[in-house]
């Protein structure tokens, strides 16, 4: 996968987030090991302490488990992934009908433009 960068926000925010979907949309299962600092760091081509905060951010969310010995596993708890999949969805809808706001695009219209295009999602 190639890494992608702005600088609209921390890049180990970004990391995150990239992460974060990776576990919600199943890339990674309930229970699975997690790559390492050094393997993540190693493929993102950043320092492993921008890949730890961003791991730091996951096990607060409660979507990493960290064990002592063995490394991180994500959850196993399904109920925290299908919620952070929820929230994950919730902002990006909220994005794009902001976008839309901002482009002048009607409820209506908008309606119009995803019922068109739905058999495309």
């Amino acid at each position: 996968m190639a890494w992608s960068f702005d600088s609209k926000s921390p890049v180990s925010f970004q990391i995150a987030h990239i992460l974060r979907l990776d576990i919600v949309s199943g890339k990674y299962k309930a229970g699975e090991q997690f790559p390492t600092v050094r393997q993540l760091a190693s493929e993102a081509s950043v320092n492993p302490n921008t890949v730890q905060k961003a791991l730091s951010i996951l096990e607060n969310e409660g979507l990493l488990i960290s064990k002592s010995t063995s490394g991180r596993f994500v959850t196993d708890n399904i109920v925290a992934i299908e919620n952070a999949l929820a929230i994950m969805q919730s902002e990006y809808i909220d994005r794009v009908i902001a976008e839309a706001k901002a482009l002048g695009i009607s409820k209506n219209k908008f309606i119009k433009y995803i019922e068109e295009r739905n058999d495309n999602i």
